[in-house]
């Protein structure tokens, strides 16, 4: 049985360099010097199924709304 694979994209519109979701998320976000998100891959970040609840948790956190779930195909 084949998974739906998620990946965490990072609105930089939106951004204003909070960090809260780096603190959520240390395994796939860290800072850059001004605070600002990077994701370990890049702009859209695959989502280990294992981190799938703390992922949602940085979305629905965001008080920017600067990150989204999308699909990232299926396993």
């Amino acid at each position: 049985m084949s998974r739906e694979r998620l990946a965490l994209h990072i609105d930089f519109t939106r951004c204003d360099g909070r960090g809260l979701c780096t603190e959520l998320l240390p395994e796939l976000l860290v800072r850059d010097d001004w605070g600002y998100p990077l994701g370990r891959g890049g702009r859209d970040v695959p989502v280990p199924s294992g981190l799938a609840g703390a992922a949602q948790d940085a979305v629905s956190l965001c008080p920017v709304q600067a990150l989204r779930l999308r699909s990232a195909g299926r396993d």
